[in-house]
């Protein structure tokens, strides 16, 4: 009876050791990014990464991460490149003093050596077509997309709302802007576009199936820049954000009334 009872609770055991879950967005990051002390002292740049994206990864504002690591517009950044974070987190968007650090010095002299090994050309922040600058409103935010929100937003907990419907669904640009970053680099996230709208404001645009714009293209606000889909997640939905300055807010406070 002993064995058959140890048979039995091995069986359970193995029946329910299969794949873990895919873990929701904020399982990966929410729970910790954001408090000081978790965030590592610095951050070695991978190939696809962007400022940007970087930024968003930690919930800083990329002004205060290009400033603390002395690396000015465009943006550029490179491979093995290391960056200061933990400085990051205090820095303001008022115009405080770049950082003097060793990872400034490199982000100088790799542009004249590695000139071809970038991770991410970033556009800069200036006023062309579809490219919000510091000035400029963003003007009338829309939905991104049609469905029911099955999860709203909860802070730190879930930085964004859940949107469902059906693999294919189209999802539209809520304002005009840039894309800064279109990847699947950023953990939890799955296929991922995040778009620039000013100095201020970015929103982004997960777990899509398929991406249509690329980074650095210059979008109109209804413009359809991806299809919903259910990668990096358990179920089609779209996973959508909006960051002020760097900080999470309540897309619906937003987005008009439906």
């Amino acid at each position: 009876m002993r064995t058959l009872g140890t048979l039995s609770l091995l069986a359970l055991l193995t029946a329910c050791a299969g794949d873990p879950p895919r873990a929701p967005v904020e399982d990966r990051y929410g729970r910790w990014v954001g408090h000081d002390a978790v965030i590592p002292d610095n951050y070695q740049v991978k190939r696809g990464d962007t400022l940007y994206a970087i930024a968003w990864r930690y919930s800083f504002d990329f002004r205060g991460l290009a400033r603390a690591n002395s690396i000015a517009a465009p943006y550029t950044i490179y491979p093995g490149q290391t960056l200061v974070l933990r400085e990051s987190v205090h820095r303001t968007t008022s115009g405080a003093p770049a950082a003097k650090t060793a990872s400034g010095t490199r982000s100088k002299s790799s542009s004249s050596r590695n000139s071809k090994v970038t991770a991410r050309k970033q556009t800069g922040s200036g006023s062309g077509s579809g490219s919000a600058g510091a000035g400029k409103p963003v003007g009338k935010w829309r939905w991104p997309t049609e469905g029911k929100i099955v999860r709203g937003y909860s802070g730190t907990v879930h930085k964004g709302v859940d949107i469902d419907g059906k693999a294919g669904d189209a999802v539209r640009a809520v304002a005009a802007g840039k894309v800064v970053y279109a990847g699947s680099g950023i953990v939890g996230y799955g296929n991922l576009l995040i778009v620039k709208h000013n100095d201020i404001y970015l929103s982004a645009y997960g777990h899509n199936r398929s991406l249509l714009v690329q980074e650095g293209e210059s979008v109109a606000v209804g413009q359809r820049i991806a299809e919903k889909g259910s990668s990096a997640t358990n179920a089609v939905k779209l996973h959508f954000e909006i960051r002020r300055e760097g900080k999470p807010v309540d897309p619906v406070t937003l987005l008009p009334s439906r």
